[in-house]
């Protein structure tokens, strides 16, 4: 039995937060409804200043509300315990003392002894620590943790929360962008989808794309064409580019069908965006885990620069679709997986096993708690893969080498 149970959403949102929060009150108000559930706000914030909320009768009740929104009610932050000088400087922590202290302390005096996480392999992995650095005092906490990343890179972890709701969201996105292509002559349109290390969704948004436009009626005697609201350029931070041969490739594009639309990676060129930002002496801004600011470095803006001219555009137009994506509810596909998750999740917690709860595809895909020590983030998207394979081809870009 679990006397009180806490939650936490952490990172950046996904489309699963919302309902990962309801399927979890859900499960833990069927299978032990003399559980206490509290949830803290603001991730790791409100663990380390004490700020939660109490799940009520009510909100138990209402429950299944939240599997109809986006975003997270409980809030999220961007706060890594290991980083002093970020919290100090920000306030949740005195000078001189120790977060996973702090946040043991309020864990203690909360008396939980169950903590599920939703959030990336940091904020995972983070738990993990802290039920460690509990165990030590003599605090026994099962951390259970939900997979959440519209970038769909956990090791092992086959499907992360979201990440299928976040690629059709860009896909509507760009439906009403690319509807821009001819508000006049030679547009490029830039459509920048987020991943930083992990192009899958990239090209998940793409082919959800191009599965919209192939089952559409076509007009082409009044100007209507596929070819013009086709995908022309697939940029992944996986595949290396040669922009000089893509140049001179979209340029054809470009000259034939007065248009020419990018799906691009924001962590597509990172590396030479940032080169080009230190050879200039500017500062790279960086977030609390030293991950780039990408919102702020701007590759979209980088990649429209860099083509422009030699694509001869008229007019140049770069969208984002990140924050549309990732704050969306979830979709059926997700809703399926947040329940069984969340199911799993519980189950695990009252049997005593920590870990993340995913398919795990070094164990035949098996949904179940998988341990922290095996969890990573940065797994690649494979660019062999046939239906990305297929896109380029459709698209007439030139595959990757392998």
């Amino acid at each position: 039995m679990a006397n009180k149970v806490a939650l936490l959403t952490a990172g950046g949102y996904a489309p699963c937060l919302s309902a990962s929060i309801g399927f979890l009150i859900k499960e833990w108000t069927r299978v032990s409804p003399d559980t206490e559930i509290i949830a803290y706000k603001h991730g790791y914030q409100g663990l380390l200043t004490g700020d939660s909320i109490t799940v009520t009768d009510t909100v138990r009740e209402g429950a299944e509300i939240l599997t109809e929104y986006g975003g997270s009610p409980i809030g999220n932050s961007r706060v890594k315990l290991t980083n002093v000088k970020n919290l100090v400087q920000r306030g949740l922590i005195a000078e001189g003392q120790d977060p996973l202290q702090v946040a043991a302390d309020q864990l203690t005096a909360d008396g939980v002894d169950v903590l599920h996480t939703i959030g990336g392999d940091d904020t995972n992995t983070t738990a993990a620590d802290l039920a460690k650095f509990l165990h030590e005092q003599g605090h026994e906490l099962t951390v259970v943790g939900l997979p959440k990343t519209i970038d769909n890179d956990v090791v092992p972890i086959k499907q992360t929360l979201g990440a299928w709701t976040a690629a059709e969201m860009g896909s509507r996105f760009a439906q009403n962008i690319i509807a821009e292509h001819n508000v006049g002559p030679r547009m490029l349109i830039i459509h920048e989808v987020m991943g930083r290390n992990c192009g899958w969704l990239t090209a998940a948004t793409a082919r959800a794309y191009r599965e919209w436009l192939e089952a559409r009626e076509w007009l082409p005697e009044i100007g209507l064409t596929k070819e013009a609201w086709d995908i022309h350029a697939l940029w992944l931070p996986e595949a290396a580019l040669d922009i000089d041969a893509e140049a001179q490739r979209l340029k054809a594009v470009m000259d034939d069908q007065g248009c020419v639309n990018v799906f691009l990676s924001e962590g597509a060129g990172l590396e030479a965006i940032v080169a080009d930002m230190q050879a200039a002496g500017d500062d790279v801004p960086r977030d609390p885990f030293g991950h780039v600011r990408l919102d702020e470095v701007n590759p979209g803006a980088w990649f429209a620069d860099k083509f422009a001219d030699r694509l001869g555009a008229e007019k140049v137009m770069v969208q984002k679709s990140g924050y549309y994506a990732r704050s969306a509810p979830a979709n059926a596909a997700d809703l399926e997986l947040i329940k069984a998750m969340s199911d799993k999740a519980v189950e695990a917690a009252l049997a005593g096993t920590p870990g993340v709860i995913g398919e795990d595809y070094e164990n035949a895909d098996v949904l179940g708690p998988i341990a922290f020590d095996r969890i990573a983030g940065g797994k690649p998207f494979d660019i062999g893969t046939d239906w990305y394979l297929q896109i380029l081809d459709a698209v007439g870009q030139p595959r990757p080498p392998q």
